[in-house]
């Protein structure tokens, strides 16, 4: 068994993605009844609130937070922080309504994760992913999650749903954000 840390968060697709990109930890659901509200201006922000509350609940071992979105060029970097409630369930169909008519460059997007880890001992680790792409121009994929069937990573000419879960878990923002969390907190040591 590797180190134990639970994730403040209910979302079943977050906790696999972190097992994954945190090969060494057992990460495991905090199981809290609620979480605080994502109305902070930042991920970091959001991510904070999460791993502190969680803390609270589990003072004696590592506590994960992480907040993330998508920012679309088109809409000046929104929704941003506000990803979760800006789509309601509909982040595909709601990022193709929103840029139809747009092209080229104003089709940029990225996504962004921000991990926040609290330490039995209280102390702050962190790490942020992005991955840059651009929004399709219709759904593709039948893999991931929220705005995967639209993403298209940059480099690439499939939608994050095409190329696959197992892509998504060596490539997302999320995996990337867990990799910055691991080097930060293996050069702290």
């Amino acid at each position: 068994m590797g180190q134990l840390a639970r994730l403040a968060s209910s979302n079943e697709n977050k906790l696999r993605e972190l097992r994954h990109a945190m090969p060494g930890w057992d990460i495991e659901p905090l199981g809290a009844a609620a979480y605080p509200p994502e109305d902070g201006d930042t991920y970091y922000e959001n991510a904070r609130a999460k791993a502190v509350h969680g803390h609270g609940l589990a003072p004696d071992g590592w506590v994960l937070g992480e907040d993330s979105g998508v920012e679309l060029a088109a809409l000046g970097g929104g929704p941003g922080v506000r990803s979760s409630r800006w789509a309601a369930g509909r982040e595909a169909e709601r990022a193709i309504e929103e840029l139809r008519g747009v092209e080229g460059e104003g089709r940029r997007a990225r996504y962004v994760s921000e991990l926040v880890a609290l330490a039995p001992d209280g102390t702050e680790h962190r790490g942020t992913g992005i991955l840059e792409g651009r929004i399709a121009e219709a759904p593709r994929g039948s893999e991931g999650f929220g705005f995967d069937p639209v993403f298209v990573p940059e480099g690439e000419v499939s939608t994050v749903a095409e190329l696959g879960n197992s892509w998504k878990a060596e490539n997302s923002h999320r995996a990337r954000a867990a990799s910055a969390f691991l080097e930060a907190l293996t050069s702290q040591t």
